[in-house]
């Protein structure tokens, strides 16, 4: 799944490619890709694009009034949920899609015959894209936790949104309603990084422990994003993999302490991490709600 420094990535090379461009045609292909009806899809075309946006994992494409537009502004709002992607194309293919059984969900043509697709694999359809006047019409949007790389999400921040918390520091993480953007790669990989277990019990952390879960969440972000600067589209996904220190790596020795990297497997998930670095050594067992073993 895309997350935060993905999808910023995505956002910059799209504010590149996009803005003061004309969309010529939006087409859905996928009868579940789109959300909203009203505006139809019709009413962004025509209109240039002013901007990019990102909330958490969201992607927004604002439209301003065209030679054929008037009115405010339109948001194109995507989710690339967990199997989905953008694909840029200098030229789009002649002639309108054709549903099926591909991966292709929906395509954005611009006037000058480029544009992009989004595609997603995979038969659980959970790709969804909203047009709407406003993102915060998005519930999701709207629910979002603050972004971890704001300029204001600073140690005291963050602490307040841990008080009166009582769940474990994986599932905290990826809360989007608590904190915005991080998924089950970075919330792994920043866990790593402050050498600490992903079952936790959030209420347990000192005041040292909340400082070194803060400055890990916020440097394994910044690395991310600074990894993911200037690539194409394409290329976002590989860099991301290699990026990665524990998570998708389990049985590859650990690039700090050199231990072998376990895995924990939930019904349609799991995590990984490094037991000499994370849980003093002892293994967690492989179920879910899982504890260390004695």
């Amino acid at each position: 799944m895309p997350e935060l420094p993905e999808v910023e990535a995505l956002r910059e090379f799209l504010a590149e490619h996009l803005v003061g461009k004309e969309i010529a045609r939006v087409l859905p292909v996928a009868i579940s890709v789109l959300k909203t009806y009203d505006p139809p899809l019709s009413a962004i075309e025509g209109r240039t694009v002013t901007g990019v946006a990102r909330y958490g994992k969201w992607l927004a494409i604002t439209a301003g009034g065209g030679p054929e537009a008037e009115g405010p502004p339109l948001h194109l709002v995507v989710h690339l949920a967990r199997a989905g992607w953008l694909q840029w194309k200098d030229v789009l293919p002649s002639g309108p899609p054709r549903p099926g059984k591909g991966p292709l969900a929906l395509r954005t043509a611009l006037t000058g015959g480029d544009g992009f697709d989004l595609t997603e694999a995979g038969t659980t359809k959970r790709l969804a894209v909203h047009l709407v006047h406003d993102p915060a019409e998005v519930p999701a949007i709207a629910g979002l936790g603050p972004d971890p790389l704001a300029a204001g999400f600073d140690r005291d921040a963050f602490a307040a949104l841990l008080t009166g918390e009582r769940r474990q520091l994986k599932g905290a993480l990826r809360d989007q309603s608590l904190i915005a953007g991080i998924g089950n790669a970075y919330s792994d990989e920043i866990l790593h990084a402050a050498r600490m277990s992903p079952f936790k019990p959030v209420q347990n952390l000192d005041e040292d422990e909340i400082t070194a879960l803060y400055e890990a969440l916020r440097a394994t972000l910044r690395e991310a994003v600074e990894r993911s600067h200037g690539l194409a589209a394409g290329r976002l996904k590989a860099e991301k993999k290699s990026g990665l220190r524990v998570h998708g790596r389990t049985g590859e020795p650990c690039p700090v302490c050199g231990d072998t990297i376990r895995e924990v497997s939930f019904s349609d998930s799991s995590l990984q991490y490094c037991p000499t670095c994370q849980t003093g050594g002892k293994p967690l067992a492989d179920r879910r709600l899982s504890r260390l073993l004695k």
